[in-house]
């Protein structure tokens, strides 16, 4: 059992991850920003914690981390403005991992997006540009740390059911994955600790089965 903090603990993937944990056995907190959240939050099994990650400093973070064995960062500005991307995608988002390191948690999960990383290749004028650039910052930072971290990139999401497959590897070009889909590879990441460090994930629905996918060895 891991006592799993879930950061941006409303949003579409972290409310399908959240019960998937629970039934596993961990302690799951779940941090939202919006005390009206907090009854769906709860009704997944996990218990709420309210906190404005993007106002909040790393002392403040860490405090709400101490005692955690897992970092889950699902957050997001939920394409806002620029700024406010910024704010949260990369600048939040570093924080966490510095309040991580700080409150001695050994191991941070990160869900970014296909194709993510300096070379993401979106132009400046594109309305997606200042996400791309806020989670290759964030990404780039994350494995700089001497946390334990994975980095997940799902393709396209959809909104269809969990299938328990996946595609990853080489030569596999960006596609669609479920949400439901990405909450199990969460999960399968949480209770894979021996293979999934200091791991990159590109992922879509595919034919694999996701426990497999995660159990085996990159390489």
């Amino acid at each position: 059992m891991s006592r799993v903090t879930v950061i941006g603990g409303h949003g579409k993937v972290a409310l399908l991850a959240a019960p998937l944990l629970v039934a596993d056995g961990h302690e799951v907190t779940s941090v939202v920003r919006n005390p009206d959240h907090v009854a769906d939050v709860e009704a997944t099994g996990a218990t709420a914690a309210v906190l404005d990650i993007e106002h909040s400093g790393v002392d403040e973070i860490a405090r709400l981390l101490t005692g955690s064995d897992v970092v889950v960062w699902s957050a997001g500005a939920g394409g806002g403005s620029p700024e406010r991307t910024y704010a949260v995608d990369r600048d939040a988002a570093i924080r966490s991992m510095d309040a991580a390191a700080q409150a001695g948690v050994a191991r941070y999960v990160m869900v970014s997006y296909f194709g993510a990383g300096p070379d993401h290749g979106v132009p400046e004028d594109n309305g997606f540009y200042a996400y791309a650039e806020a989670k290759a910052a964030a990404d780039e930072h994350l494995q700089g740390t001497d946390l334990a971290w994975t980095i997940l990139r799902p393709s396209g999401l959809t909104t269809d059911a969990a299938t328990g497959h996946i595609e990853t590897g080489e030569g596999v070009t960006a596609g669609h994955v479920s949400r439901d889909n990405v909450a199990h590879v969460i999960r399968s990441v949480v209770e894979h600790p021996e293979t999934t460090a200091r791991r990159i994930l590109p992922f879509n629905d595919g034919f694999r089965p996701i426990d497999e996918v995660v159990a085996t060895p990159a390489g």
